[in-house]
């Protein structure tokens, strides 16, 4: 190799000079705990200065649900009470009301009993009254709440005013002593307006104030009671005063009514076609079903009002059925008639009988006209 050779020089494959600086030994790094690397982890939660008022507003949101869940509890316990005390005011004056509508239908019962004579009549009278006076004590002695105190005075009101008219009839039967004067009659009438006008009283200003006041004071679930001493009207007109002062007359000394008194039967309907029935041939009565009925008509063909008639109706087949009601009370020339249903199976395609009886009342010679005999045959079709 000569001397030129030497001189070539290869300067990428020299050596890059030593630098002055010095290479720190690597430091080995302990992970810092709950995570890996050298991260700093920053909180999550609110700021320090801001903790206080969080914790404020929880204890003020959950005083607010205190107090309200308090309050619910508060209300639904008013509302409990209040309907408490309504519905126990009204069960006690219920017995009351049902008490009082018995005794005027003791009344009835009285005026309507076949045989009745004034001075009968004057002492049951006088019992109901005395019975009657007690539903007004009773009535007094309520503790009826607040919004009802009026509407309990007027009660008070209607019930003493049963006691005065029932009282006022007894006394009037007295001094009647069976007198058939027109006067008599319109002195009893007088007494009977002042017992329908006792039902008015309780349904103007009781029943209908109360079922009010429940409406607005928001009591639901109870009702006020009903209570009706008259139940018909007619009983106590001076027609019917009239009529029964006459039939006191005619049967006042216990022995057999003087007079003309009887009863016939008018007519009997197959129900519900409204078919009038024959006795002297057979009926057919198609479409038989759970309506089927029977409508007698009975009249008063007497002089005198009569009460307490008992009237029979019996289908006459295999297994027999028996019916009956009564006439309460029936004026001369009067005509009323009962309608028998529910009357259970009957026997089809087999020929039966639909008898009526009605029973004689007292003093009634003709009583031919009191019995009647419907052949019938029962039919789906």
């Amino acid at each position: 190799m000569g001397p030129t050779d030497d001189d070539i020089h290869f300067d990428f494959f020299e050596e890059e000079p030593a630098t002055t600086e010095v290479q720190q030994p690597l430091r080995s790094r302990l992970p810092r705990r709950g995570g890996t690397g050298n991260r700093v982890r920053r909180p999550t939660g609110p700021p320090r200065n801001l903790t206080p008022l969080v914790r404020l507003g929880a204890l003020v949101v959950g005083l607010i649900v205190v107090l309200v869940f308090f309050g619910l509890v508060l209300q639904s316990c008013a509302s409990t009470s209040k309907h408490t005390r309504y519905a126990h005011y009204l069960s006690k004056a219920g017995t009351i009301a049902r008490s009082s509508a018995d005794n005027g239908k003791a009344v009835a019962d009285a005026l309507i009993t076949p045989g009745a004579k004034a001075s009968d009549l004057n002492s049951k009278l006088l019992a109901i009254a005395e019975q009657e006076r007690q539903n007004v004590a009773a009535a007094s002695k309520l503790d009826a709440p607040g919004p009802l105190r009026d509407e309990n005075r007027n009660m008070v009101e209607a019930l003493e005013l049963r006691v005065s008219g029932t009282e006022g009839l007894a006394r009037a039967f007295q001094s009647t002593a069976g007198s058939t004067k027109p006067g008599a009659a319109a002195t009893l009438a007088a007494q009977g307006e002042r017992l329908i006008a006792s039902d008015v009283l309780w349904d103007d200003l009781f029943l209908g104030p109360t079922r009010a006041t429940l409406r607005h004071e928001g009591v639901l679930g109870v009702s006020p009671p009903e209570s009706h001493y008259v139940a018909n009207h007619d009983l106590v007109s001076e027609q019917s005063m009239t009529a029964l002062l006459a039939r006191i007359s005619s049967s006042g000394s216990g022995k057999t009514p003087s007079g003309l008194h009887g009863t016939n039967i008018e007519e009997t309907k197959a129900l519900p076609s409204g078919k009038s029935l024959s006795e002297t041939q057979q009926n057919t009565i198609n479409g038989v079903s759970t309506n089927l009925g029977f409508a007698v008509a009975v009249k008063d063909s007497g002089n005198f009002q009569e009460a307490g008639i008992k009237v029979t109706l019996t289908i006459q087949q295999n297994h027999p059925i028996v019916k009956t009601q009564t006439i309460d009370l029936i004026n001369p020339g009067q005509t009323k008639t009962l309608t028998f249903t529910n009357l259970g199976e009957v026997t089809f395609a087999l020929p039966a009988h639909v008898n009526v009886d009605v029973k004689p009342v007292p003093g009634e010679t003709k009583v031919d006209n009191n019995k009647a005999s419907y052949p019938v045959l029962f039919s789906l079709g």
